[in-house]
């Protein structure tokens, strides 16, 4: 943990909000672990430890407060004090990959050997991969348990448990209580389906709309406001969602159709990847505000987030779309690609603007895209990505560096170095991912009227590392690029 002891107390003795998530502390006189911003009375410093994470307190035994409600803090920033593989392996675990294929394969995909993994994690996340995993999914389960009316029995399966049994007894060591017990406490709701989504502060909503609407697909997305809608197909599920942020509590709240109350999971992972929720936007600001030339964009205030794919495959087809033609261009040919080949939706109060939901993978490996107005060559590359997913040639999880990444999209037809880069900024949330060839960038960092050359972008970005994603994207922003 980056932070020291002395550091850490000072924090909680404040409350300070920018510090919640970053550690949690496990206190001894009464057996609870707390976040920063406790409102409880300040233990002494002789009886706290301080953690990295809440799956290294409960690792010690220590259950969550009932007061500050650990499980509904940010995320840990994968990045904050860890080593590149660990801040990739917690990406992995996050989307499930522990749970589906073990401690074994997970370090497979990383390039080394499981105990060396979990040395790895005890160094810099306090505990094993598997306490992780575990922790991610009683947290997950709390928030089920407070905010919907599913059955246990679908809460346990919507959060990853194998059995209920094994649910009862991780909730129990977690909280100090049943589900039922947690499920009695709950505020009575409206009926509606809703969630809401821990934001790590400052969050700035309106920054992401503003990327977001031009490139909405016009049926399978809008913007209303400061409400952002979708159309969603998971779990075998489908239906509408929507999401708006909320400053008072720093959550976004998310309501959706109860249809997709089996993709719940899914639904509350694409919304966290798409507003980029965990990401310490001050802490990165911080550190990039040491170089000079990057200081006047920033203008004191925190970088802009990397909007990411609430839907992988869609995000990828619709930068295929872009490639050598204008926004409003790539959102017309999208919309027309929907119209055509995605599934119609049946009346959901908003059948102007949600009408499909987006093709499948399986869908567009097979259609002639040349009818919807498309050069040949790109409806060529959409086939060839739709196939090499629906192959598993392609998957879209966390890759062993962000080079093998690119160099696995760029083996795909079609696809060059900016678009690689493009994608490996917003569908494998890689936070180095920089296209040093785009025509804005060069023109941006450059101090004449000719733009700088790839190669010289590439070079002066090297300080930048590994926070490049975000410098990208707070130069597009600063330029009102659409």
């Amino acid at each position: 943990m980056e932070l020291s002891r002395e550091q850490c107390y000072r924090a909680i003795q404040s409350r300070d909000p920018r510090f919640d998530g970053r550690f949690f502390i496990g206190v001894h006189t009464t057996g609870v672990y707390c976040r920063p911003i406790c409102p409880a009375r300040t233990p002494k410093q002789r009886n706290v430890s301080f953690y990295p994470s809440a799956a290294a307190a409960e690792d010690e035994g220590f259950r969550a407060c009932r007061r500050c409600r650990p499980e509904t803090a940010p995320g840990t920033p994968a990045w904050t004090g860890t080593s590149a593989t660990v801040s990739r392996a917690l990406r992995l675990i996050e989307e499930g990959v522990l749970d589906r294929e073990g401690v074994n394969n997970l370090a497979e995909r990383l390039g080394m050997g499981e105990r060396q993994l979990r040395r790895l994690f005890r160094e810099h996340v306090g505990t094993n991969p598997v306490m992780v995993a575990q922790t991610r999914r009683s947290h997950f389960a709390r928030r089920l348990l407070d905010t919907t009316t599913l059955p246990i029995a679908q809460v346990a399966h919507a959060s990853g448990f194998g059995s209920v049994r094994r649910f009862n007894e991780v909730i129990q060591r977690s909280f100090g209580c049943t589900p039922g017990e947690l499920r009695r406490k709950r505020v009575p709701s409206d009926g509606k389906l809703r969630l809401r989504v821990p934001v790590r502060r400052p969050f700035a909503w309106n920054p992401v709309l503003e990327f977001l609407g031009p490139r909405t697909i016009p049926g399978a997305e809008t913007i209303d406001g400061d409400v952002y809608w979708r159309t969603v197909s998971a779990a075998g599920a489908r239906g509408v969602l929507s999401a708006r942020y909320d400053d008072r509590d720093g959550s976004i709240d998310i309501t959706m159709s109860d249809s997709l109350r089996p993709g719940i999971a899914s639904v509350v992972g694409g919304i966290r990847r798409l507003f980029d929720t965990d990401a310490d936007a001050l802490g990165i600001s911080l550190e990039l505000c040491q170089d000079e030339r990057l200081r006047r964009h920033l203008q004191g205030k925190p970088v802009t987030r990397v909007p990411g794919a609430f839907d992988r495959f869609e995000v990828s087809v619709r930068a295929i779309l872009g490639q050598q033609v204008s926004v409003k261009g790539a959102t017309t040919l999208a919309g027309r690609l929907v119209k055509r080949y995605g599934e119609p939706l049946s009346p959901n109060g908003h059948e102007e603007s949600l009408t499909h939901t987006f093709p499948t993978p399986e869908r567009l490996s097979r259609a002639r895209l040349e009818s919807i107005g498309m050069p040949k060559q790109r409806a060529d590359t959409i086939r060839g990505l739709a196939r090499a997913v629906t192959s598993g040639a392609l998957d879209f999880e966390v890759g062993p560096s962000l080079q093998a990444t690119v160099d696995a999209l760029q083996a795909l037809p079609g696809i060059g170095p900016w678009t690689a880069n493009y994608l490996a900024m917003r569908v494998f949330r890689e936070p180095d991912a920089f296209p040093a060839g785009d025509l804005w960038l060069r023109k941006t960092l450059s101090s004449s009227t000719k733009p700088k050359t790839e190669r010289e972008v590439e070079r002066m970005s090297t300080p930048w590392r590994p926070w490049r994603a975000y410098v990208a994207m707070t130069l597009w922003h600063s330029l009102g690029k659409e």
